[in-house]
């Protein structure tokens, strides 16, 4: 059946903004499909939240909605834009569950629009856990015994059933929220109480446990002729217990035999039928019991899903890409495979390598959190290597996490085997390496597989990897076949020095020396069968390359790596753009990149692609290979945030072109020293700083400077290590706490520099090209200074700023790019404080703020950027209309005002005994991801930001007020105002007692630390009970701390509006009647009509 022709218009739902469990792969398959339906002439439609993605992206949809992902703005949008059908696929849980209300809501009838991709009855089989479960043993499937719960006696009876230990999952969530095994009543009234309260439908499953199986994927597609594939299978690694988005996982599957696998497949194929999936893709999660083979069904997601991401990087067979042309109305047999040009894509794709992903976690952001994995997910990002074998992409993929200590290692080691294996038997963030030294310290296979439940198959891998380093380090000489043996097996230069005792340098120049070099071979879907037409390549010790010579100038770009907190989707943002520029330009773009989630790692974003670690070995070699198939005209780092920036030198010294700005220059603006000097001869002022490398000398920087400091290591991105430091006493501990994380030596020293109070910060985005400034926008920042850039709320155009402020901030952003040598993107951070404007610091790099500028002004800087780099200048950018005349310095009066709101995952992270982390911001970043707010004026951007961030402000209820005695003043009219709005009013004593002498009716409430002995009903318990609806709380020090944490913490578990700063508050106050009356919509697309007409 070819495509259908009543569709002429479709409504794509984006998964909002990028939380744990739902992160930028639905950018990835978003961006995909929306490029699929405008090659078929189809006018897309986009509702998305998030502003960092490339989806949101004005040339990616006809009409761009960046507006809160609720069923009342959709149903603005439709009503106005009127689209024939919807498609929820692509989205994430946030998509589909915005399908099921504008369902549930008669929205979809009103309108009369259809659901494409999956009807409104499959996600309801595949989502509704008691239905799922009839389907799979109607199919002749098994599942886990279960039971489903709505209230806490229905789970204690249920508990009373299936006996402990128990999994205890919440029904429509993401990322496996609120799931857990409880092993004890406590752990159930715990777990199963979050969970009630954290699912929609407030319905919780119990099952039987099936800790320490075997667990995979199988990743399927079907059309409305019933063709059915099996694009990918995939096995965890970690057995069941750990969430399959946490698990290092392998494709193929290596552990099942055929027999067992095709059974797999029955099963799986049964089931997308039952469901009745008939136009996409689907995920479905098995578990085998390894002591008899017991197949069990997990679990089934009738959407594309984060492990669809994996599996495409891994085939390259593009799964959004085909989904899309399903729900169009195509058959796979009528869909022609692009990698190989010949095949249909009904052809199952083979694969001749073996693909390894492991996650990035970012416990270090939250040291309080217990960082025992369980199947509620807790990674921000994950990195994929290729290989030849399983030694190699495990070992590869690895030392792409860039992350000290993550790769295996044959160093130093005190523990014994039977301590190793211990700490083995609790799932963590690089057990892998903890089982490795355990192995190598005479542990037997057996013995690790009773600790750890891992397949003995994974376990015997790593025993030949340590055989393999023995060789190594007792061969008599390191000739080439030691060397070649050591590669083949996935080591590292680094790894084999460390081996030999030598330093990486030498190997590689023995190695050099040897002719050893990697060969780059081809993901082409179907092993070898057919040629490939896209380069799409790994690295492999083997004999024959397959990258082709080529005549065109080309650009090397490196990506950003792995997501992390403080590095994420937004510079691979940047990266996909430069990719479009330069190809527009006429260059060959290279993109290097292991990062499977993303747009730049598609294969064909760039001209070609290479799956490779971002260490400086890996890097070299890709640059070799390519010099030796054409030229070279540089390497593009400054837009990959700070991975890249740290090869820079490297590739430098190897003798390669660094474009845009040079690694000295870069030098400047991070070497303390040399900046001040900058700054100083420019007449820019900083706050007092000094640098020291140990405790006596910080101690004595910062008495001579003044306390409150914050200190800070060099290097580093995300504010990893930063800390407002109130005494000499907590300086010292400071350095206690941290040794283990943080580097901090002699050419690597600790900044230190006065913090200062009530300041005002601003972010500048900025292109130089030697002569001309570009300023993109002048962000201002909504919390006060000392809460990091990223987790800041920041409001473009600024809505409190004087024109003479903006232009002595261009005048300094102007000193300071001449003064650095800056060519291409430079972003700075300032601060106002009591009328001076002071310089905090300066990155000459592409900033996570660039997306938001672009969408917020309709200025492209990451394309502009790519061009100043290759040389053009910004006079030529203007006359040829990528740039706009006028700068972001000035913005007119009528122009919209966008909201930038940080995404914080704290209710993901637990301490040990069950408690939420923290909720207070400070100086290092903790939020995963962003959304966004426009509109015409700043308090209904703002209520839209935060629509968008947590489902909105309450515009009635009770508010609870307790501030530190420097907030008491500025509290005084938000809370009249809320009082006006009709608000009930609830303080701690010494709040309360200057709210009411102003006149505002308060009731007050017991402190948390004073009903301890008590036991009367205190503010803590108020929250629990769900009758606080928005928590104003602000911190102070001392004993008041510890009540503000509880205050906080309770907020986050309970989901209520918590507002920590004044600012931020009175930004809110005036947006609740905007949030009130209902938003209107407007598209990027009509925003950047109305500002031509202006011209």
């Amino acid at each position: 059946m070819p495509k259908r022709d009543d569709i002429n218009s479709v409504l794509v739902i984006g998964s909002g903004p990028i939380v744990i469990g739902q992160a930028c792969e639905f950018d990835y398959s978003g961006t995909q499909a929306c490029r699929v339906l405008r090659e078929e002439g189809v006018r897309v439609i986009l509702v998305n939240s998030n502003p960092a993605t490339i989806m949101t992206d004005p040339d990616f949809a006809d009409a761009t909605y960046i507006e809160p992902i609720t069923w009342q703005v959709i149903e603005t949008i439709i009503a106005k834009e009127r689209p024939d059908a919807i498609l929820p696929t692509l989205g994430g849980q946030t998509a589909l569950n915005a399908a099921i209300e504008l369902h549930n809501h008669g929205i979809l009838e009103k309108y009369d629009v259809e659901l494409i991709g999956a009807s409104f009855e499959a996600i309801n089989k595949g989502e509704d856990r008691q239905i799922f479960k009839q389907l799979v043993l109607d199919a002749g499937a098994d599942v886990a015994r279960s039971i489903i719960a709505h209230t806490m006696d229905d789970l204690l009876e249920g508990a009373a059933e299936l006996g402990y230990p128990l999994v205890v999952r919440p029904s429509f969530t993401m990322g496996g929220l609120g799931s857990g095994f409880a092993y004890d009543e406590e752990d159930l009234r715990r777990i199963g109480g979050a969970g009630l309260r954290d699912s929609p439908t407030t319905e919780v499953l119990l099952e039987e446990s099936i800790l320490g199986w075997k667990e995979y994927e199988l990743e399927l597609m079907r059309d409305t002729a019933d063709n059915t594939v099996v694009v990918c299978s995939i096995e965890n690694v970690d057995p069941v217990g750990v969430h399959t988005g946490d698990s290092i996982t392998v494709a193929p599957a290596l552990t099942l035999t055929d027999r067992e696998y095709q059974k797999l497949r029955d099963i799986g194929i049964d089931i997308i039928r039952a469901v009745g999936v008939d136009t996409g893709g689907c995920n479905i999660q098995f578990a085998v019991d390894p002591s008899n083979g017991r197949i069990i069904v997990i679990e089934m997601n009738p959407r594309v899903s984060r492990s669809s991401a994996l599996a495409s990087k891994a085939t390259g067979f593009p799964i959004a890409k085909l989904a899309a042309k399903l729900a169009l109305g195509y058959r796979l047999d009528e869909i022609p495979n692009d990698i190989t040009g010949v095949t249909p894509a009904s052809f199952e794709p083979t694969l001749d390598y073996v693909v390894v992903k492991v996650p990035r976690f970012a416990f270090e952001k939250f040291p309080a959190a217990d960082a025992t994995l369980t199947t509620t997910m807790k990674s921000v990002g994950e990195a994929m290597a290729i290989g030849r074998n399983y030694a190699t992409a495990l070992q590869k993929a690895l030392r792409s996490l860039e992350k000290r200590g993550s790769s295996f290692h044959w160093g130093e080691e005190n523990r014994s085997a039977d301590e190793l294996l211990e700490i083995s038997k609790i799932p963590t963030d690089g057990r892998i390496v903890t089982l490795q030294q355990a192995l190598r310290k005479g542990a037997t296979v057996e013995q690790a597989f009773e600790a750890t439940a891992i397949d003995p198959w994974f376990i015997d891998q790593i025993v030949l990897i340590n055989e393999v380093a023995e060789t190594v380090r007792t061969a008599p000489e390191l000739d080439a076949a030691t060397l070649r043996y050591a590669k083949e097996h996935g080591f590292s230069d680094a790894q084999i020095a460390q081996l030999r005792g030598d330093d990486e340098a030498e190997i590689r120049g023995v190695r050099h020396g040897l002719g050893i070099r990697p060969v780059y071979k081809t993901v082409d879907t179907c092993a070898g069968e057919f040629p490939a037409l896209t380069p799409y390549h790994y690295s492999s010790y083997d004999f024959e390359t397959e990258v082709m010579p080529s005549d065109r100038t080309k650009v090397v770009i490196i990506g950003s790596g792995p997501n992390r907190i403080g590095q994420g989707v937004e510079f691979d943002y940047s990266c996909v753009h430069a990719s479009f520029a330069l190809s527009d330009a006429g260059f060959e773009t290279i993109m290097v990149n292991c990062n499977p989630e993303t747009v730049s790692t598609d294969y064909d974003t760039s001209d070609r692609l290479y799956f490779e670690p971002l260490t400086l070995e890996d890097v070299l070699e890709v640059l070799d290979a390519e010099a030796a198939s054409g030229t070279i005209l540089g390497v593009v780092c400054q837009l990959g945030g700070q991975t890249p920036l740290g090869l820079a030198k490297g590739i430098e010294a190897a003798g390669y072109t660094v474009l845009g700005t040079s690694p000295e220059a870069i030098d400047i603006a991070e070497e303390r020293e040399l900046f001040s000097q900058l700054l100083d001869a420019a007449g820019l002022i900083a706050p007092r700083h000094g640098t020291a490398v140990n405790a006596d000398a910080a101690v004595a920087v910062a008495d001579e400077i003044g306390y409150p400091v914050l200190v800070r290591p060099s290097f580093v991105l995300g504010g990893r290590g930063m800390e407002i430091v109130y005494s000499a006493e907590s300086l010292r501990e400071y350095f206690v706490r941290t040794a283990g994380e943080v580097i901090i030596e002699e050419g690597k020293p600790l900044l230190v520099d006065r913090f200062l109070d009530d300041a005002i910060e601003l972010d500048v985005d900025a292109l130089y090209d030697g002569t001309d400034l570009y300023i993109g926008g002048v962000m201002e920042h909504l919390e006060e200074a000392g809460i990091h850039s990223g987790d800041s709320s920041c409001t473009l155009p600024p809505v409190s700023l004087g024109r003479t402020d903006i232009d002595r901030v261009r005048e300094a952003t102007l000193a300071i790019a001449k003064g650095v040598g800056v060519r291409g993107l430079l972003n700075v951070q300032f601060a106002i404080s009591a009328g001076v404007l002071y310089v905090i610091e300066a990155n000459p790099r592409a900033s996570r703020t660039v997306p938001f500028v672009s969408k917020a002004l309709g200025i492209p800087m990451a394309k502009a950027a790519s061009r100043i780099m290759v040389g053009s200048t910004i006079a030529e950018l203007r006359a040829e209309g990528m740039l706009p005349e006028q700068d972001g310095s000035r913005v007119p009066l009528d122009a919209p005002v966008s909201v930038k709101e940080a995404v914080l995952p704290f209710k993901r992270f637990r301490t040990a005994d069950g408690k939420t982390v923290d909720s207070i911001l400070g100086p290092e970043m903790r939020s995963t991801g962003e959304v966004m707010g426009i509109d015409r004026d700043f308090p209904t951007a703002f209520a839209k930001s935060q629509a968008a961030a947590y489902g909105g402000m309450p515009t009635s209820g009770t508010v609870f007020i307790s501030v530190a005695d420097s907030d008491k003043r500025a509290v005084i009219l938000p809370a009249h105002r809320l009082q006006q709005l009709g608000f009930t009013i609830v303080a701690t004593e010494g709040t309360a007692e200057i709210l009411s002498r102003n006149g505002i009716a308060v009731t007050v409430v017991e402190k948390y630390s004073e009903t301890q002995e008590s036991g009367a009903t205190n503010i803590v318990d108020l929250i629990n009970d769900g009758s606080i609806d928005i928590v104003v709380n602000t911190p102070s020090g001392g004993a008041a701390r510890a009540d503000g944490y509880e205050i906080r913490a309770a907020a986050v578990a309970a989901d209520k509006a918590l507002f920590t700063t004044m600012a931020v508050l009175g930004a809110a106050v005036s947006g609740m009647d905007a949030a009130h009356e209902g938003f209107q919509v407007k598209s990027l697309q009509e925003y950047a009509l109305d500002r031509k007409a202006a011209l």
